[in-house]
């Protein structure tokens, strides 16, 4: 294996300084705390405080489970220490532990969307802990123990769980012990090995080499063929020296002495000890195809550069970013409380660790999205150097959290079972992707009725992954235009399958070229076009291609976008398909905000400067967008003023459009001209008692194009807001145009959105 990749991520580098900086500017630590209900009224207060609090302290007097339906106990997670064991800096007490513990709550928070708080114990008494903790643990839906020294963590862990109601996991175990287990999964799976014939060796006896063993014994591994070595050599079957109970469950009958000796012929060697523990004559004399998990942090036990002097045929992970396969926890805590607070599991059983590691393994194998490759300034496929996911997969909380939560109630810990488990997957990728949940209803449309959706830059390695999922996904059928050797050769490239619902359609070769021609010659002849000009866009150009077999029926809806500006691929477009009767074009963005709010903005692509009747037609296709998808419209004409304060010519435009919209007696709620706060802000909005609208708007329509754009982009770039669009809306055919260089997620939401047909 060769030990340097090209575009392989950097590890990040940083001075002392800048770390201490990063911890002190601003609000000095991690972490704050967030209300969830509002706080702006006497009445809010009473609510929250006295005396309306005093309802719900009542109803979990009655009945301790609804603590979960009236706190924040469901989604709570406390991490706690005794700073015995911190990272790999030793016993540094638990104040020093602090900004660990603070990280370890960012994450949480971070990746599966679960509050948590640190609490530092300060105590080296197992038992002092225990007490400490048990008290407290009423209030908590789970407790994540962190960087506290073995022995005394397996006491710890272990007298918690017998006292405690709800989940109790030491990270610093099993968290490891599941990412190894899924990565020896995939490896043990390319080296054609099997769990019951394979030989372990493991070097450290603390925390994690022990719970590895017990996961990988659990897995399938015969407890023979697992050797474990601490400081002092092998621990086999009657030794004495420096021996405690948990290392006697693992003892073995062998000849096997060293750490060496034990290596001689071994499949796969896991380090959870020290820099230096393993030398490259170790490494030669393991047994072919050698799995290697050196672990130990910050330095492995021996290095990738060391491995590859003595082998070309080895498997290997470490903790570190800087190389492939990086065994990292934030993989597996924050998903396994997340399904096992889901179902308001009573524990963490091996059952569901196990469920966590083969979640992970299946992952790896899928294909990578775009948003994983650019964060990593590459593209891992699964293989010997990626063998365990990474942790900006997006996809990693709709794979874990349910495999934990089916083996939590399969196994009988689970307190609140989930009725629907297709239902709860979804319900996770909103936590991380607020997109997912707004198109829902778009792709549950689909996977009843799918649609063929031709993909015209068919040769793009991002829209073939696209193109790829949206078929994966039960969306339909994808047609890829292109020429067919050369999608064919980039497919594999990428290690995309092209199944038999995805097509390659080559413009030039096609037996509907003739069709296509007459059909643009006959739109075009006499707006300058001869009829080989028309045949040369057919055979040339995809876009027109594309269009004109949407166009004529030979597919249901278009996507385009990656390799041109909107504006160039909206006139390509419009020369094959004309806006339906009684429609205009316009372009349509989805702007979610934090806390799950929409609002629906346009005309953000098509219409520079609209006037007073265009901005009315505009109302009334975005109204029906929204209706489309499943909101009732309540529409803002926005202008710089609201209802004539300060006066201006331009609201003058928008004042005309309220008019033009009360004359045709339009079916939904309108108002305006209003500025953007009165639109939003009820409480604004209250000091105009005759406005028409109900609530706040749902629906922005700006008076200018310049005014939807810069607002949508400042909403994403500086509102936390997530922006789809622009959603192309009013043509006669369904097509939508992506971003330039749009990710193959963008792809797959845009043409879902076409072959919905978001017009109707």
């Amino acid at each position: 294996m060769s030990p340097k990749l090209p575009g392989r991520t950097p590890r990040p580098h940083f001075t002392d300084q800048e770390a201490l900086l990063f911890h002190s500017e601003g609000r000095p630590g991690k972490l704050e705390v967030v209300a969830t209900k509002p706080m702006a009224t006497q009445r809010d207060l009473s609510l929250a405080y006295s005396p309306g609090v005093a309802v719900p302290v009542l109803a979990i007097a009655e009945d301790e489970s609804r603590a979960y339906d009236y706190t924040t106990k469901g989604n709570f997670v406390a991490v706690i220490t005794n700073g015995t064991a911190i990272l790999g800096l030793g016993n540094r007490g638990a104040l020093a532990a602090k900004p660990v513990m603070e990280g370890k709550s960012v994450l949480f928070k971070r990746f599966a969307d679960i509050d948590s708080i640190d609490l530092e114990v300060s105590t080296e008494d197992p038992n002092e802990f225990i007490n400490c903790v048990k008290y407290l643990g009423k209030g908590w839906g789970g407790i994540n123990l962190e960087d506290i020294k073995a022995p005394e963590c397996f006491i710890i862990e272990q007298k918690l769980r017998e006292l405690l109601d709800i989940p109790v996991f030491h990270d610093d175990q099993h968290g490891t012990a599941i990412i190894a287990a899924a990565g020896l999964i995939n490896a043990l799976a390319l080296t054609g090995r099997d769990f019951k014939t394979t030989k372990i060796v493991c070097n450290g006896a603390g925390a994690a080499g022990i719970a590895c063993l017990e996961l990988l014994e659990a897995i399938g591994v015969p407890h023979d063929n697992l050797i474990l070595c601490d400081t002092k050599g092998v621990i086999y079957q009657g030794r004495t020296e420096g021996m405690n109970q948990w290392k006697s469950a693992h003892a073995v009958k062998t000849d096997a002495r060293t750490l060496a000796d034990a290596l001689k012929g071994a499949d796969v060697f896991f380090g959870l000890s020290a820099k230096g523990a393993v030398t490259k004559e170790m490494v030669a004399s393991m047994a072919d195809k050698p799995i290697i998990f050196a672990m130990a942090n910050p330095d492995p036990e021996i290095s990738a550069e060391e491995v590859a002097e003595v082998r070309d045929d080895a498997i290997m992970a470490t903790g570190r970013s800087d190389y492939p396969n990086q065994i990292n926890n934030v993989l597996g805590f924050p998903y396994i409380f997340r399904g096992a607070l889901d179902v308001r599991a009573t524990t963490i059983n091996m059952e569901m660790k196990i469920a966590a590691a083969h979640a992970l393994a299946e992952l790896a194998r899928e294909d990578v999205p775009d948003e994983v490759a650019a964060a990593y300034g590459m593209r891992p496929r699964f293989g010997p150097e990626y063998i365990i996911p990474v942790p900006f997969d997006p996809r990693l909380i709709s794979f874990v959290p349910p495999a934990v939560a089916k083996a939590a109630m399969d196994t009988g810990v689970a307190r609140k079972p989930i009725v629907d488990m297709d239902a709860y997957r979804q319900q996770l990728r909103t936590r991380r992707d607020p997109v997912a949940g707004v198109l829902q209803r778009v792709f549950d449309r689909l996977r009843r009725s799918p649609k063929r959706v031709v993909f015209a830059e068919g040769e793009e390695e991002q829209v073939i992954r696209g193109a790829a999922s949206f078929v994966n996904q039960g969306l339909g059928t994808a047609l890829l235009v292109g020429r067919e050797d050369r999608v064919r050769e980039s497919a594999k490239n990428l290690g995309v399958e092209l199944g038999d619902n995805i097509q390659i359609v080559n413009a030039r070769l096609s037996r509907r070229n003739p069709e296509y021609a007459s059909y643009l010659y006959e739109r075009l002849q006499r707006k300058g076009f001869l009829f080989r000009d028309c045949q040369r866009l057919v055979n040339q150009d995809r876009n027109h291609f594309a269009s004109c077999m949407v166009a004529l029926g030979d597919a249901d809806a278009m996507v385009t976008g990656v390799t041109r500006n909107f504006s160039v691929a909206l006139e390509d477009v419009r020369r094959c398909i004309d806006p339906k009767p009684g429609h205009r074009v316009i372009g349509v963005s989805l702007v979610l905000a934090p806390r799950g709010r929409m609002v629906i903005v346009a005309d953000t692509a098509v219409t520079e400067m609209p006037d007073a009747q265009e901005l009315a037609e505009i109302a009334i296709e975005v109204a029906g967008v929204a209706r489309r998808l499943g909101h009732e419209p309540r529409l803002a004409m926005l202008a710089f003023s609201t209802f004539g304060h300060p006066p201006g010519e331009r609201s003058g435009r928008v004042q005309e459009a309220v008019r033009i919209l009360e004359r045709r007696r339009v079916d939904f709620e309108f108002d305006g001209e209003m500025a953007a706060d009165v639109a939003l802000n009820p409480e604004l909005q209250a000091a105009y008692p005759f406005c028409r609208l109900t609530g706040p708007a749902n629906v922005l329509v700006m008076p200018a194009f310049h005014s939807a754009s810069i607002s949508t982009k400042l909403l994403q770039e500086l509102g936390g807001s997530t922006v789809i669009g622009p959603i192309l809306v009013g043509l006669d055919r369904p097509v939508q145009i992506v971003q330039l260089g749009a990710k193959d997620s963008n792809l797959v939401n845009m043409a879902a959105l076409a072959a919905y047909n978001v017009s109707g």
